[in-house]
C-alpha cells in the first residue's frame, strides 16, 4: 500500500484528496493529516481515515483533537514543529497544500525526504522556486504538479522530450469580471469577485482568478516546473474551463488535457502515477459542452499578469515580492479596506519600491516576504486613512 500524508488536510484540496482516498481504502495507507486551525474537521478525517497521525498547526486545536480521537490509535500533535515533523515522515507521497507562505517550510520537509511531493501550494516555487528546485534535485525527489494547468501540461508532455517543445499554453477562466469595464470592476466589491463563473475554491485563490493574479503566479510556476522562459509561456482565456493546458510541439502537433472542471481529477492523475485512479468526476461531454473559446487577455484590465512577467525576468526574490505584496492585497480587498483595482496597483507599487533582491535561501526569502508584506502593509494603512 502505498504511504500518504495531506499537508492542509482541511482545505479544498486537502478534502478532495480524502475523498479520492476514502473511495479506494485497500491502495493507500495514511501516516498524517495536517490541518490548520479546524481540529473538529481535522479529527473526522483522520478517524474515516485511520490516520497514524493528525497534526494542527494551531497548539489550541490540541484539547479538541485529543479528545475527539481519545478511542482511536491516532496521535495527535500541534504546532509548527509538529507539521515539519509530519512532513518529515517519509510518506510514499505527500500532498503539499498548505496555502501561502507558510506552506514553504513544510513543503520543503517533505522535498527533503526523497520521496513524491504532489505540489498544490504556488508558493513553493513562486516565492522559493530555486530553494525549493535545489532541494529536490538534491533529494532526488519527484514533484508532480496538481494545478489543473500544470498537470494537464505534464500529461501532455508525457513521452515526449522537453527538447522537441515549442511552448506551452496554460489556460484561464477568465473569472467574473472577464467582461466587466475597468469602471465596473473598480466598483466591484468582495461578493462580485468571490461569484466565480466555474470553480468552486477558497476566497484567496477565486480573488487571485478575478485578478488573473492566480494566471500570472501560473506562469511563474510553469516557468520552474519545465525550465521555460517567460516568452514560451502563453495564456489565453477559456470560459468553459474543458481544456486545461496544451503543449506545443515543433513538429506542430498540439496535445490538450481535457476534463471537467473538478480538481480530483489532478489529485487523482499525482496520486496513482504513473498509474491511473478510477474516479467519480464527471465524464466530459463534448456535444453537450457544444464549443470551446479562447481569447487572448487583456492586460489593460488584468495587469496581474504583466506584473507577474516582469517579476520572473528581473528574477531573484522579485517573484517573492510579488506573491506577498498580492497576498496582503487580497487580504485587505476581502475586508474592504481597498477597492478591486487597487489589488493589482498595490503589488505594482511594492516591487518598485523593493526593487530585486537575493532569494538563495529560505531563510532569505522568508526575510524578504516579510519585508514586502510589511510595505503593503503600509501602503494598505495610507489607502484607507
Amino acid at each position: 500500500m502505498k504511504t500518504v500524508t495531506i499537508l492542509g488536510s482541511t482545505g479544498s484540496i486537502g478534502c478532495s484528496t480524502i475523498d479520492l482516498l476514502l473511495a479506494a481504502p485497500d491502495k493507500f495507507r495514511v501516516l498524517a493529516l495536517v490541518g490548520n486551525r479546524n481540529g473538529a474537521r481535522l479529527a473526522e478525517q483522520a478517524r474515516a481515515l485511520n490516520a497514524a497521525w493528525a497534526v494542527c498547526a494551531e497548539p489550541d486545536q490540541y484539547a479538541t483533537l485529543k479528545e475527539a480521537l481519545a478511542d482511536t490509535q491516532t496521535q495527535v500533535a500541534c504546532g509548527p514543529e509538529a507539521v515539519l515533523e509530519a512532513a518529515r515522515l517519509g510518506a510514499d507521497w505527500t500532498m503539499a497544500a498548505i496555502t501561502g507562505v507558510a506552506g514553504l517550510a513544510p513543503t520543503l520537509a517533505a522535498a527533503e525526504a526523497g520521496k513524491t511531493v504532489a505540489l498544490a501550494n504556488k508558493e513553493a516555487l513562486v516565492s522559493a522556486g530555486d530553494v525549493m528546485l535545489r532541494a529536490v534535485a538534491a533529494a532526488g525527489a519527484t514533484l508532480l504538479p496538481v494545478d489543473s494547468e500544470h498537470n494537464a501540461i505534464f500529461q501532455a508532455m508525457a513521452g515526449s522530450p522537453a527538447r522537441s517543445l515549442d511552448k506551452i499554453i496554460l489556460t484561464a477562466s477568465g473569472g467574473p469580471f472577464r467582461l466587466a469595464t475597468r469602471e465596473a470592476m473598480a466598483a466591484a466589491g468582495p461578493e462580485a469577485a468571490l461569484r466565480h463563473p466555474v470553480w468552486s475554491m477558497g476566497a484567496k485563490i477565486t480573488i487571485d482568478s478575478a485578478t488573473l493574479f492566480n494566471k500570472g503566479l501560473e506562469v511563474i510556476e510553469a516557468a520552474r516546473l519545465f525550465n521555460l522562459p517567460s516568452e514560451r509561456i502563453e495564456v489565453l482565456v477559456h470560459p468553459q474551463s474543458i481544456v486545461h493546458g496544451m503543449a506545443c510541439f515543433s513538429d506542430g502537433s498540439v496535445l490538450a488535457q481535457m476534463g471537467a472542471p473538478d480538481m480530483r481529477i489532478p489529485i487523482a492523475h499525482t496520486l496513482a502515477w504513473p498509474d491511473r485512479l478510477a474516479t467519480t468526476s464527471p465524464r466530459l461531454d463534448l456535444v453537450q459542452a457544444a464549443k470551446l473559446e479562447f481569447f487572448p487577455p487583456d492586460e489593460v484590465r488584468f495587469p496581474a499578469l504583466r506584473l507577474a512577467r516582469q517579476a520572473l525576468r528581473a528574477g531573484g526574490g522579485s517573484p517573492t515580492i510579488l506573491n506577498a505584496a498580492n497576498e496582503v492585497a487580497v487580504a485587505a480587498f476581502l475586508r474592504r479596506r481597498i477597492g478591486f483595482l487597487d489589488i493589482a496597483a498595490m503589488v505594482e507599487a511594492v516591487l518598485d519600491r523593493l526593487g530585486p533582491r537575493p532569494a538563495d535561501t529560505l531563510e532569505q526569502v522568508m526575510g524578504l516576504d516579510a519585508e514586502a508584506r510589511r510595505c503593503a502593509l503600509g501602503l494598505e494603512a495610507a489607502k484607507a486613512a
